[in-house]
């Protein structure tokens, strides 16, 4: 009994391989093009559930859909009914794994095809030359996936030499709703566990296949699944945005309302699927036909779901909004959430969440510029609160280079293509250069308190002079800021040199008009601290030129 447990936990983790190493290798070799296609989606409701439908049908993982889509908003990138659409279509796409599954798994011996694919993609994988790494190791994915299934078919017992597990599951049949909802909550369990509505679809099939679960009860299973899935998602937009957070709560209600509606008119669903898939499941061979019948359930039901609430996305958006209200204020901690789609966590998934984070450290050092200016061109205004804000936000950037650097350096010890790695020293680079420009924010809000506290007067013609420099440096934030997450092309490179040469031409004419009124007899504290303020600002204006230089370089 105990080997027979360890042969299906041992097929199933095969299987589960199998499924991690096909995406992986899929995410690696189409990654960066599945993210454009999500990145130029419009608000068509029809495209992003066909969006959502391919990307998951080719990645076959709806989590690993789910868990971008809620990056994606995360990072600005899609809007919450955009998202909505994305998910729906994720859960028709999940479809095709059970007819994969139902059509090749249980008809053709997998063994005959999982061995020569395994075979092509070790040798594509092997040899570098042919600069086919990531084909190889989506063929030896496929492989494992289906050896695992073909082992996993071959470990289940047959029913027929156990009678006495019929009989312990039969108990728990023929109760009406509460049976309904207890296999529904088995479906649940089961895709937590195995953190794949994928491989719970493949238990089921198989278990039904054995003759372990009849059609209603698989087809619960199937209904509970749906839900399971939810939690991925779930759990990865802990600690992200709030439209994040609504994207994953709009998940849970869109497949929850599913099983809501599908419980009044369950058989009566069940038996059009009959009438539309050959084969009696009730008849004594029935078990054979069963796969199809279920995967056919599957789709059906996802389908019909997806149709009746494309029509209420604006009403979705709107009940997870309330559900999940905005936030105010500034956090005084920070931690780095990591979006994880577990058996496809993949590093190139993971840059994503970085692509989100430095667009927020952005946001936090062209607010803390603005501060600065704010108070410097209105020294009448109260110090204290605005210094110790300003504090609040430099540590907030100390704290976000130290987590954000960190995860990259666990992203680097994955395994990852040359682009993604060439994309982690990438962002590296700009997380020091943006926590560089939090300390001269810093520094520039000193600078304004010690005008302040020491009642230093600096000349009204010098302080006019140095608004055209500040207002270009300001330009260059909101520059780096609004091409962070694009690819910075050479006409945009231009603009950011001829801002950074501007800049610099005119901190050399700030400087001379300084030095030209302290031959005049000028305050020296004034000029001195006139100079401190250019130089600062200068030095905002290089590391935005780093930042740029290193957004070009990223994948």
């Amino acid at each position: 009994m105990v080997y027979q447990v360890l042969q299906v936990v041992g097929s199933l983790g095969l299987f589960l391989f199998g499924m991690r190493t096909m995406s992986d290798g899929i995410q690696k070799a189409a990654g960066d093009r599945l993210q454009s296609i999500l990145n130029f989606m419009t608000g068509n409701r029809v495209a992003a559930i066909f969006t959502g439908f391919a990307i998951t049908a080719i990645i076959q993982s709806s989590s690993a859909t789910t868990v971008m889509v809620v990056s994606f908003v995360n990072a600005g990138l899609l809007q919450l009914t955009q998202s909505i659409g994305v998910i729906m279509g994720a859960n028709i796409g999940t479809t095709v794994t059970g007819w994969i599954v139902a059509i090749l798994g249980f008809k053709v011996k997998m063994s005959a095809l999982s061995l020569p694919a395994i075979g092509i993609g070790f040798t594509l994988f092997l040899f570098k030359k042919i600069n086919k790494k990531d084909l190889g190791e989506t063929l030896i994915g496929f492989g494992l996936l289906f050896l695992g299934l073909e082992f996993l078919k071959n470990s289940v017992p047959d029913i027929g030499n156990h009678p006495e597990m019929l009989e312990a599951l039969a108990r728990f049949t023929g109760h009406g709703l509460a049976s309904y909802f207890l296999f529904i909550f088995v479906g649940a369990v089961l895709t937590i566990l195995v953190q794949s509505s994928s491989a719970a679809m493949a238990i089921t099939l198989t278990m039904a296949y054995a003759g372990w679960i009849d059609y209603p009860t698989a087809a619960a299973i199937v209904l509970g699944e749906n839900i399971g899935t939810t939690v991925t998602a779930y759990l990865a937009s802990i600690g992200t945005s709030v439209n994040a957070r609504r994207a994953s709560r709009a998940h849970t209600l869109f497949n929850v309302f599913g099983v809501l509606w599908m419980t009044p008119v369950f058989y009566i669903f069940l038996q059009f699927v009959d009438f539309i898939v050959p084969g009696d499941v009730y008849a004594l061979s029935g078990a054979k036909t069963l796969p199809a019948h279920l995967a056919m359930f599957h789709t059906m039901f996802n389908l019909t779901n997806t149709f009746v609430c494309s029509f209420f996305i604006k009403q979705i958006a709107f009940l997870v909004t309330k559900f999940v209200p905005d936030e105010e204020g500034l956090p005084t901690q920070y931690t780095l959430k990591y979006i994880r789609a577990t058996l496809q966590d993949t590093p190139e998934l993971y840059l994503l969440t970085v692509k989100r984070e430095l667009a927020k450290m952005a946001d936090v050092i062209a607010d803390m510029f603005t501060r600065f200016w704010d108070i410097f061109s209105h020294p009448e205004k109260r110090m204290v609160d605005e210094v110790e804000t300003q504090k609040k936000m430099e540590d907030l950037t100390d704290q976000m280079q130290e987590e954000i650097t960190k995860f990259l350096s666990q992203c680097s010890m994955d395994n990852m293509n040359h682009v993604s790695a060439r994309s982690v020293y990438s962002m590296m680079r700009i997380t020091n250069e943006l926590e560089s420009i939090g300390d001269s924010c810093y520094n520039l809000m000193l600078l304004a308190e010690r005008r302040y506290k020491q009642n230093i007067e600096i000349d009204p013609i010098a302080v006019e002079s140095l608004l055209p420099y500040v207002d270009l440096v300001n330009q260059f934030i909101r520059f780096i800021r609004s091409h962070l997450n694009e690819h910075i092309s050479s006409e945009n490179m231009a603009v950011a040199v001829k801002l950074e040469n501007n800049i610099n031409k005119m901190r050399n004419s700030l400087k001379q008009s300084a030095s030209k009124r302290l031959q005049g007899g000028a305050n020296v504290r004034s000029e001195l601290l006139f100079i401190d303020i250019v130089r600062h600002v200068e030095q905002i204006g290089d590391h935005c030129l780093n930042i740029v230089e290193s957004v070009g370089r990223l994948g």
